[in-house]
């Protein structure tokens, strides 16, 4: 049976019908993990979002996933801990029930191991046990002059099919209820075995698919590694894209990392124009990454 826009879009997210368009629209918020941002978009982010994380290598993209994961883990773990790791501006956001973290280069203990030495052990403990771990890297590397002993999985044991619909496969079964984190579509944008159109494509199905999830799912891209044209692309396939960037002041040889929203449909618009900012942050061990203060965009 064919579903109509509204049944793919999802019941809380519907258009109000001739009788109830009186009645104020709840909009579904799911909590980011990092309680500075929360508090600015009003408790989180649409349920059902796709956003792209694009970000200068070390600038923060990572840690904002880690951190995400890490804090949603922990209170799945311990709900009595909510306040303190998600703040006061998400008692009525619905929390992921369980993290589905996608790698297609890395390994699971690669993962473990960044986040062991970055973050405390709370944080690592809650993200390793609340976390299904989907590791592609068999399917990316089958055809390169990697060898299958360092993917550790046997060539008999490989799946037949691509690896985007592999991963088609694996959202079907894990993504309702949780938060997604593809890391990183940038190892998908410049395989040879990816057309850009296919890609692009999927994040499209993606976006679309991600409405009746009632979760979140973030795609990691490093920036300025594709040409601006497909950046773009992307970019308009997501409902949000989140900026993490590396500053450095002219009074200063010091660099600050910085983090701001480009773009984000349903967001935006609802933001006083003294929260449209860039939001200089940092990372520590015992709270993940943090913002520091706001500096207002002009």
């Amino acid at each position: 049976m064919a579903l109509t826009g509204d049944e793919v879009w999802g019941s809380a997210n519907a258009l109000p019908s001739e009788e109830t368009r009186d009645e104020p629209i709840v909009i579904r918020k799911v909590p980011t993990g990092i309680a500075d941002l929360d508090s600015i978009v009003d408790g989180g982010f649409p349920s059902g979002s796709t956003i792209l994380l694009k970000g200068d290598i070390g600038a923060g993209m990572q840690e904002y996933a880690y951190t995400a994961a890490s804090k949603i883990a922990i209170v799945n773990e311990r709900p009595s801990s909510w306040h303190y790791y998600l703040g006061d501006h998400c008692d009525t956001s619905d929390l992921p029930s369980k993290i589905a973290y996608i790698t297609f280069s890395r390994s699971r203990e690669t993962i473990l191991q960044e986040l062991a030495t970055s973050f405390n052990s709370e944080y690592f403990y809650a993200f390793r046990d609340r976390t299904i771990f989907k590791d592609f890297s068999s399917v990316y590397y089958r055809h390169s002059v990697v060898p299958q002993s360092w993917t550790h999985q046997d060539l008999f044991d490989l799946p037949s099919t691509n690896i985007l619909e592999e991963l088609v496969s694996f959202l079907e079964e894990e993504a309702q209820g949780s938060m997604v984190i593809l890391d990183s579509i940038t190892d998908l944008a410049v395989s040879d075995a990816v057309e850009m159109r296919d890609l692009v494509t999927t994040v499209k199905g993606l976006q679309r698919a991600a409405k009746k999830w009632d979760g979140l799912v973030y795609l990691l891209l490093t920036n300025g590694i594709l040409e601006p044209r497909y950046e773009q692309m992307l970019m308009d396939s997501t409902d949000g894209c989140l900026v993490f960037e590396w500053k450095t002041s002219q009074r200063s040889s010091t660099r600050q990392r910085y983090m701001y929203l480009e773009k984000f449909t349903g967001v935006l618009p609802h933001l006083p124009r003294d929260k449209i900012a860039r939001f200089p942050t940092m990372v520590s061990a015992n709270q993940g990454l943090v913002v520091v203060y706001m500096e207002r965009i002009s």
